[in-house]
């Protein structure tokens, strides 16, 4: 039986324009693809393992033709509206204080920062779950093992008992290597909201 939900907070709570930032992001800087180094770059701040000026003078330095506001606003492109409904739909889990919540987010500083700036109520949000993890504050990012092992021993977590939520499908599919049930979402045609009827197979 399912006791402990591990949701995803982009592309499953607050919507993400993934495809449109690439392109930006491929037009703005004048390249083809994202070079190697700069995906490690990109993983090392979302595990905190760089600072927000650290971050932005690497990607100076790299395209000095941007100067760090336009960098920041480039990298805040990605994030866009987090519809009120998906909300009420966690608050209404919370209170059935049927299920453990947890939010597992790869994320970064500046990312949420910019949340906390557009959404009016990110604390509310933050408020409904027991267990509150963002990649660049515990060191750690999907789809490493370590970060699951992390969630389940930090949070008593029985992996069994688990159902984690994720648009991302390397992300689940790490997690089901610990036993941990998932639903790999696709924000283009479903929704969170409707987890219940779509896995009633789980509950």
């Amino acid at each position: 039986m399912i006791n402990t939900l591990i949701f995803d907070f982009g592309d499953v709570f607050i919507n993400l324009e993934k495809q449109g930032s690439l392109q930006k992001t491929r037009r703005l800087l004048k390249i083809d693809a994202l070079p190697k180094n700069l995906i490690k770059i990109n993983e090392q701040y979302e595990k905190g393992l760089m600072n927000d000026s650290d971050f932005l003078s690497f990607y100076h330095s790299q395209f000095p033709w941007m100067n760090k506001n336009e960098l920041i606003t480039l990298w805040n492109y990605i994030i866009k509206d987090f519809p009120l409904y998906r909300l009420e739909f966690l608050k209404n889990i919370a209170k059935s204080k049927r299920y453990k919540l947890i939010l597992l987010s790869n994320t970064n500083n500046l990312h949420i920062n910019y949340v906390k700036e557009t959404v009016s109520f990110y604390e509310e949000f933050k408020n409904c779950f027991d267990w509150f993890f963002l990649s660049h504050e515990i060191n750690l990012r999907k789809p490493d093992l370590n970060i699951y092992e992390y969630v389940l021993k930090t949070t008593n977590t029985v992996a069994e008992q688990a159902l984690f939520i994720d648009d991302t499908k390397e992300n689940t599919k790490a997690a089901k290597q610990l036993n941990i049930k998932t639903w790999n979402i696709n924000p283009e045609t479903q929704d969170v909201v409707t987890m219940f009827n779509d896995l009633k197979h789980l509950f």
